[in-house]
């Protein structure tokens, strides 16, 4: 979906598929005719964008065979799809019935973290739209925090530099520039928006920034107007944003608050917990181990990072962070000019919900992300956009 801005710019607004991971070539291809289209003819729309995960099988095939990406680029267009972004942050398993801690490897201190971007930037470069030449891709912010030491540290920092002169080198190629975003998350190395300043300030190219995910942003309890602005003071350009919600618990000492944040405690992926106190941010990561006697302090609010769906707050006495979502996306659209032109709707959670509310079968799920991607093109229209066609 495309918006102009006052400004005259297009902002991008998407879905990514890792709702739906698939390992494989033909997985991504089954994925366009499955679940794709599908969301695109319910929203009644010509063109869908799409932020593709490319797991590492289904990278590598189309990175080495030009006639793979011409058939991958082919089914976008005849499907009334397109790419400008992609989710570069799991390398492969995401679809596992246990992904958890898995997520974070490789790191940006292992090389193989430098090879599969590098060869998602190229595929991207590829598959942009005839008309856009700008592409994204977001990535793990460095690490996993344990086990990062001093020497992990100086070689991220060699990758992420060969990583900018190999997109610089790319664009000469092809004419496309291909930006990629650190995405803070609880539990890494860079957690907050205020820990990607330091690193990306010492690379210093701004084809390096940072991927702004605002359920990250509000389970680390960061306010969306200070956040970003002490990255438009450092001169950290936001190359992309993740549009998600995390869940919120008011009252978290409360028994049947309690009750109900166990519904949510799975065990596919992590959901790193937190509680803002007069100390600081307190933290655990996991819901389980914050439910687990008094691992976290609970007479302030809890905020776990688990993607709960745009449109759909959790029932009392849960709610979602969508407000906090909503002001962040104010001051990322909202001014005179976009601090990001590509937005991705990043709730890949849906069949990790309490069983009551998973969606049943691929027509409700589609239903579920089109009403995603509904109130996110309101609250963008809403700021003065303009839908275009």
């Amino acid at each position: 979906m495309r918006f102009r801005h006052p400004d005259g710019s297009t902002v991008h607004l998407a879905y990514c598929t890792n709702v739906h991971p698939a390992e494989t070539l033909d997985g991504v291809l089954a994925q366009l005719r499955d679940h794709c289209e599908p969301v695109r003819r319910r929203l009644g729309r010509d063109r869908l964008g799409i932020g593709l995960w490319l797991a590492k099988d289904a990278a590598h095939a189309l990175v080495t065979d030009p006639a793979a990406l011409r058939r991958l680029r082919t089914e976008l267009d005849r499907r009334g799809l397109e790419v400008v972004t992609l989710n570069g942050f799991p390398y492969e398993g995401f679809g596992a019935a246990e992904v958890k801690y898995r997520v974070y490897k490789p790191d940006w201190a292992d090389p193989e973290r430098l090879d599969h971007t590098t060869a998602l930037a190229r595929v991207l470069a590829g598959l942009l739209p005839d008309d856009v030449i700008d592409g994204t891709i977001s990535t793990l912010p460095l690490a996993w925090r344990t086990a990062y030491d001093d020497e992990r540290a100086r070689s991220t920092r060699t990758a992420l530099r060969s990583l900018a002169e190999r997109l610089d080198a790319l664009e000469e190629l092809t004419g496309r520039s291909i930006r990629v975003g650190l995405e803070p998350e609880p539990g890494c190395v860079v957690e907050t928006t205020h820990d990607a300043i330091d690193p990306l300030t010492a690379i210093g190219h701004d084809r390096i920034g940072i991927c702004v995910d605002t359920c990250h942003l509000a389970s680390s309890f960061e306010d969306p107007h200070t956040a970003l602005d002490a990255l438009t003071a450092a001169g950290v350009p936001v190359v992309k944003s993740q549009l998600s919600a995390a869940l919120h618990a008011e009252h978290p000492h409360l028994p049947e608050v309690r009750e109900a944040l166990a519904a949510f405690a799975e065990p596919r992926f992590l959901h790193q917990t937190r509680t803002a106190t007069a100390a600081g941010l307190r933290a655990t990561d996991d819901l389980d181990e914050a439910l687990a006697g008094h691992a976290l302090p609970d007479a302030s609010p809890w905020r776990s990072h688990f993607h709960v769906p745009l449109h759909a707050a959790p029932a009392a006495p849960l709610t979602s962070t969508l407000p906090v979502l909503k002001s962040a996306l104010t001051r990322l659209v909202g001014g005179p000019a976009p601090l990001t032109r590509h937005l991705e709707v990043e709730t890949y959670t849906w069949q990790a919900l309490p069983p009551e509310l998973r969606p049943k079968g691929r027509t409700q799920l589609a239903e579920g992300i089109a009403a995603e991607l509904t109130l996110a093109r309101d609250l963008l229209t809403d700021l003065g956009l303009k839908e275009l066609p």
